[in-house]
């Protein structure tokens, strides 16, 4: 009965946003007075309507070319965990031969409910700003006033550009959307196909139609001007969007966001005919990006760094030895400035002067020193996390450029933007699945960007039982290739009290003394420090009780959903291990200790082995997990959230000691 009920809410749901209506302005008291999606009990916000109707072709008052997109949406915040929805960011882009991008005609309001009355607040000046994120891009940025619990927002505003390359139309959040009407419209002169992102397990249905007419144009002398024209049109209507719920390890949720992409494929004269194809393959996009003055001409700039270079390589040096130090060389000349970009902002050479640079002033550079002293060295075009996976083969498909260096079969990928990554070793941003490598010749192919080694974290654990029953001890750890890089950066400008108060977040009264850091030359980093820890231990009836992992314990399986749309991503090959010595106190003895168990995901594929023995007056633990594969299947979630619930609960098994 109360499925059924369930089922009845949500078909009258659906009715009643089909009946909604969703002009700009007429918010009901009724949306207001909602305290629960319908849907989603979960969400902290939703989506009630959004509206993208997006144009390009040409104004026929001026003949000139225009790209508009016309946006409204209206979100209900539920609590104040949705109240970074009251908040829009909106990149612009801007061009040296052409108007920039800008938004006109922002209107927004908040609607509250006061004393059983519609109370609306009128988004204003102060509200509205833009910040340079970098010479070709800023961030136009509004956030709306007077929000509190249960509020609505409404905005509408149009983004005018001068481009005919169209941003992707995103389809999914992770809030829900109650009702999403998509229209792209395209004169005649142009043919754009559409794409949808397979990754996505929400799939919504494209429509596709065209509309005729005459346009009537007035001329200066009152000579009246008639043409014919034809709009294409890509439409989405969907309701009951679901979101995209984030969860422990999802990598890049953008991968598996549904948005429309809109592909130029052809341009026609004012006669209909082709003047233009745009049929671009992966070879053809990434021939056009070496070709540009600002990617493959820099690589032959070579005499204003060859006398530093001299003074570091050597003939005795290896390719890959040859690599390292120059990497090196640069990271101590060259700052990155923050900025991405697969092509040189600056020039190399200017780049290397001033000391400044983005990513392709900077690994550009490296592949010109390399490819000067002999070494093969070629570029890599990356498409960063946060920019998402192409869907079709367009130069705006990257975002970034890194090093690739082969030498006797084998190679290795470097960034010398990331002063502590070595050789191998890339930064999270561009850990997005595959790089696309172009060598002198022009061809080019896909190579993983995933790390292929396992990241070590290894961590040694002495454990005193004190009289108080405080515990007191010694840490030493090791940490690896991706994991170190992870580490070193986080503890990079960190006074020597910040780095302590960051060990010792979230677990408990733990107080962390004598911290010694060490950063290797191979990039590996080892950790050592003095520990006491007050609240471990429960003393009941002559019994202690505790884990034998203690404060490195797992709490709680961060797997929740009873299904995940998404593979889990650990993002790299890892391999945990523990090794705890624990001293028995004296006047105690062993009442009881976990079995040892090993566990596994599948056929072996994860494994995580529990092994625990007592040794005189010493009881002895070691864990390791091990993970080879760092993509575990949709398909498989259920499987290996039982898994992991399993590590979880052996974590949790307790010591028993009896007094004597």
């Amino acid at each position: 009965m109360k499925h059924l009920l369930t089922l009845i809410s949500i078909a009258f749901f659906v009715s009643s946003i089909n009946a909604q209506d969703y002009k700009f302005g007429k918010v009901s008291k009724e949306e207001l007075i909602e305290n629960i999606h319908p849907v989603d009990s979960s969400a902290n916000a939703a989506l009630l309507y959004r509206k993208v109707k997006s144009y390009v072709g040409y104004n026929y008052m001026d003949g000139k070319l225009e790209q508009t997109r016309y946006i409204l949406e209206r979100v209900k915040i539920y609590n104040k965990n949705g109240f970074d929805w009251a908040t829009k960011r909106t990149l612009l882009y801007k061009g040296k031969d052409v108007k920039n991008e800008r938004i006109r005609d922002l209107k927004g309001y908040t609607y509250n409910l006061v004393n059983n009355k519609v109370v609306k607040t009128k988004l204003k000046k102060d509200g509205i700003f833009e910040e340079q994120i970098n010479d070709a891009i800023s961030q136009h940025i509004f956030t709306m006033p007077n929000i509190e619990d249960g509020c609505i927002i409404e905005y509408e505003y149009t983004i005018s550009s001068p481009y005919t390359s169209v941003d992707d139309i995103l389809l999914q959040y992770e809030i829900p959307i109650n009702r999403l009407e998509v229209t792209f419209s395209y004169d005649k002169y142009f043919t754009y196909s559409s794409l949808l992102n397979t990754l996505s397990s929400y799939s919504p249905k494209i429509n596709f139609k065209s509309r005729d007419g005459v346009n009537t144009v007035k001329q200066y002398n009152d000579i009246v001007q008639q043409s014919n024209y034809v709009i294409n049109e890509v439409i989405i209507k969907e309701n009951n969007v679901p979101s995209l719920i984030k969860e422990a390890y999802s990598g890049n949720l953008n991968n598996y966001r549904q948005k429309l992409s809109l592909e130029l494929t052809q341009i026609k004269n004012g006669n209909g005919i082709v003047e233009k194809l745009i049929s671009n393959t992966w070879v053809k996009v990434s021939q056009s990006i070496y070709e540009s003055s600002a990617f493959g001409k820099q690589l032959e700039k070579t005499k204003f760094f060859k006398d530093d270079l001299a003074l570091v390589v050597n003939d005795t040096h290896n390719a890959f030895e040859k690599t390292a130090i120059a990497s090196n060389l640069i990271k101590s000349k060259v700052k990155w400035n923050g900025n991405y970009g697969m092509y040189s902002r600056k020039g190399i050479k200017k780049a290397y002067e001033e000391g400044e640079g983005n990513v392709g002033d900077i690994n550009l550079l490296l592949i010109s020193m390399l490819k000067s002293i002999g070494v093969n060295a070629n570029p890599v075009l990356v498409s960063t996390k946060n920019h998402g996976i192409p869907l079709y083969p367009t130069r705006d498909g990257f975002n970034y450029v890194i090093c690739m260096v082969e030498d006797n079969g084998s190679y290795v990928l470097v960034d010398a933007t990331e002063p502590f990554a070595p050789l191998n070793v890339l930064p999270d941003r561009v850990l997005n699945w595959q790089g696309r490598v172009i060598k002198e010749d022009r061809t080019s192919g896909w190579i993983s960007l995933m790390p292929s080694k396992q990241s070590q974290y290894s961590t040694s654990l002495n454990v005193k039982l004190e009289d108080d029953f405080s515990i007191s001890g010694k840490v030493r750890q090791m940490i690896t290739s991706n994991l170190a890089l992870r580490y070193r950066k986080t503890y990079s400008g960190l006074s020597e009290a910040d780095k302590i108060k960051s060990l010792e977040a979230d677990k408990g009264d733990f107080e962390v003394s004598n911290l010694q850091i060490e950063h290797k030359d191979n990039g590996n980093l080892s950790l050592a420090y003095d520990y006491n820890l007050n609240d471990a231990i429960d003393d009941i009836g002559e019994k202690l009780y505790f884990s034998p992992l203690l404060f490195m314990v797992e709490k709680e399986n961060p797997f929740k959903l009873n299904e995940r749309k998404y593979p889990i991503d650990f993002s790299m090959p890892i391999k945990e291990k523990y090794k705890v010595n624990i001293m028995l106190p004296n006047g105690y003895a062993i009442a009881s200790i976990p079995q040892s168990e090993v566990i596994q995901f599948k056929d072996g594929d994860v494994k995580y082995s529990f092994i625990l023995k007592q040794n005189g007056n010493f009881i002895q633990l070691s864990t390791e997990f091990d993970l080879k594969t760092p993509i575990i299947d949709p398909e498989d979630y259920k499987v290996f959230k039982e898994f992991y619930g399993k590590i979880v609960e052996k974590q949790a098994e307790q010591i028993i000691l009896t007094k004597l």
